[in-house]
């Protein structure tokens, strides 16, 4: 019987294949302005926006060397990166949600840098307040990364 899976799983050292070594992730926004970085631990930056507005941020991983982990397609394979889940927010403060790539969208090589692999956020802000979540790259039913900080959310 041959079973196949969306990584190569004897080759765990290779990040392009499936299985990212993050040691933090920073949040961009729409222009391309870090906001927030978390990186082994420590945290720069902060979340802001006011009551009704949606604030749309892309979500970059981290190597050792606090450079962002670049993702490589080959010869035209999908490839399958983690999905990013979200966990905590207060939504009566702020909705926190994961903006998933449309299927298709993947190989729209149009997109603007920050969009190409599709891991974004949307944070809504409902009410004056601060509200914290945790951040997480889901891979396979396990965790390849999980924010080591609750990111704070502070709504206007």
């Amino acid at each position: 019987m041959l079973i196949t899976t969306g990584c190569e799983d004897d080759d765990h050292d290779n990040d392009d294949h499936g299985h990212t070594d993050a040691d933090g992730f920073i949040l961009e926004n729409e222009s391309g302005t870090e906001v927030y970085r978390e990186f082994e631990g420590a945290v720069t930056g902060s979340v802001t926006l006011s009551v009704g507005d949606t604030l749309e941020l892309a979500v970059h991983f981290l190597d050792h060397e606090g450079n962002e982990i670049e993702h490589e397609e080959e010869e035209g394979e999908e490839h399958e990166e983690g999905e990013l889940e979200v966990s905590g927010a207060n939504a009566s403060i702020a909705i926190v949600e994961v903006e998933h790539e449309e299927e298709g969208d993947d190989h729209d090589h149009d997109h603007d840098h920050e969009e190409e692999h599709g891991a974004g956020l949307h944070i809504i802000g409902v009410s004056s307040g601060s509200t914290s979540f945790t951040l997480q790259l889901m891979h396979d039913g396990h965790s390849d990364y999980t924010s080591t900080n609750d990111v704070v959310v502070t709504v206007n």
